[in-house]
């Protein structure tokens, strides 16, 4: 980040933990607690944000800190400025992975349709010294079918296994260091294990495309450019990097914004840039086609999982699925059911205040869903606040994220086994699905990291 950014990242964060200790006192109590949200929108008051609350100095180890502090533009410029030197052993091929949900950021700010924009935008990268340019939904296609695999697996086993059912999806890195460092073995064994689209990507990278380029890992350097800040806190994480080869899946995040700031900052015209086609993995010829999956704005686990167990478990085709909206726009379920029974009930959870709530039934045992799609920014993936927060900071910028959520509805959906990339890179790189090679590459494994095992009933923010 930004010195900027780390400092008014800081100063929010203070806030919060000095309304939290004001509002918490020894024994877990809590006085003048915050109103609840009602239709999507929350009451004027102290506001406690999952993604600013976890990435703050309190919540860092030193060493933590420091690696997040070299997940900047600097660091980026300062690998570019290397390759311009006459030292070849210190070069590095720069390859960027840009997330589908950035890429609707950059086409409001260009006023350009989302195809145009991210070839403004692949030219931009191209004419900073970046060698090739991918965009991601490949890897988050690898992520949704080890989820949909792993949600069957569970199932199965959901009368002789507590921990098997319900499924909390793991892509979201905010709601995977809350669940390690606070709620822990309540939660930790329930995460899917799949591993994030961005962290697949970074393997990808690293392991695939490297050999493909005859080049050994640490010689490229990979930059993801992210709508979340917390991703650059998952591409820090220890078991995503190789002590063997010296080397990360991923070397630098960078949010939609921070990128943007750094073409404003270098004044360029978005007029002046070519269209640039993206790269592809495979290195086939042709023009990359945009894509994205189901879902609302995010990475759509929740839908593709669902259709999935309904066809697998069942026999039942399922087309469309409707959210049925309970608590706010941010907290929806949807079910399936056959002859009065019903054998799916699956909720979409994201922002603090609805996993708050999901923690507490979970706590009481009152959880009803097989599986829950959990994000901690309101409205998903594309409200990350490393692209939808209004230039005065602090607040979310509406109006952005409608535009956003518009261009990216326009993207044509791809369903992940249908893609014959895919199914190429499980038989060339992974050496079939259900290799040792998928499960070590495309899996993890989340840890208890809290201090209690399981904190009191009463405890809330």
């Amino acid at each position: 980040m930004s010195e900027i950014n780390i400092a008014k990242r800081k100063e929010k964060c203070e806030n919060c933990t000095k309304q939290c200790n004001k509002r918490q006192g020894d024994d877990g109590a809590i006085s003048n607690p915050e109103k609840e949200e009602v239709n999507g929108q929350v009451n004027e008051g102290s506001q406690l944000l999952l993604s600013a609350c976890l990435s703050c100095e309190g919540c860092l180890s030193e060493e933590e800190s420091l690696k997040i502090s070299q997940q900047s533009v600097e660091e980026v410029e300062r690998v570019l400025a290397l390759n311009k030197r006459c030292d070849a052993s210190k070069h590095k091929v720069l390859v960027a992975s840009v997330c589908p949900q950035s890429l609707p950021f950059f086409a409001v700010k260009f006023g350009l349709d989302i195809t145009e924009a991210t070839q403004k935008l692949c030219s931009f990268l191209k004419g900073l010294g970046v060698h090739f340019v991918f965009d991601t939904p490949v890897a988050a296609g690898f992520s949704i079918l080890e989820t949909q695999k792993e949600f069957i697996q569970r199932y199965h086993r959901k009368h002789h296994d507590s921990h098997a059912l319900p499924m909390f999806t793991s892509s979201c890195p905010g709601w995977i260091r809350y669940s390690e460092r606070v709620l822990g073995s309540l939660v930790t064994p329930h995460i899917c294990t799949a591993r994030s689209p961005q962290q697949i990507m970074g393997c990808l990278v690293k392991d695939y495309f490297s050999k493909q380029q005859k080049l050994s890992p640490e010689k490229v350097y990979h930059l993801v450019v992210a709508p979340c800040f917390d991703k650059k806190l998952e591409a820090v994480r220890e078991e995503f990097y190789s002590s063997l080869m010296e080397t990360k899946d991923v070397d630098c995040v960078l949010t939609s914004k921070e990128l943007y700031h750094l073409m404003e900052q270098r004044k360029v015209s978005v007029e002046e840039l070519d269209s640039v086609p993206l790269d592809q993995v495979l290195g086939e010829g042709g023009e990359v086609a945009l894509v994205r999956h189901d879902g609302r704005g995010s990475e759509g686990f929740l839908e593709h999982v669902f259709k999935h167990a309904a066809k697998e478990l069942f026999g039942l085709d399922v087309q469309e699925i409707t959210y049925k909206t309970l608590r706010n726009r941010d907290f929806q379920e949807v079910t399936l059911e056959r002859d009065g029974e019903m054998l799916l009930q699956f909720a979409a959870i994201y922002g603090f205040r609805n996993i708050q709530t999901l923690v507490h039934r979970m706590r009481k045992g009152r959880v009803p869903y097989q599986l829950v799609e959990v994000l901690s920014c309101p409205g998903g993936c594309l409200s990350g606040r490393g692209q939808a927060e209004s230039e005065a900071g602090g607040q979310i910028d509406k109006a952005l994220v409608q535009q956003m959520e518009e261009v990216y509805s326009s993207l044509p959906v791809r369903l992940p086994e249908l893609n014959p990339i895919l199914k190429t890179l499980y038989q060339d790189w992974l050496q079939g699905q259900d290799s040792l090679q998928a499960s070590k590459l495309l899996h993890t494994e989340y840890r208890n990291q809290s201090q209690t095992p399981t904190p009191p009933p009463h405890m809330q923010w």
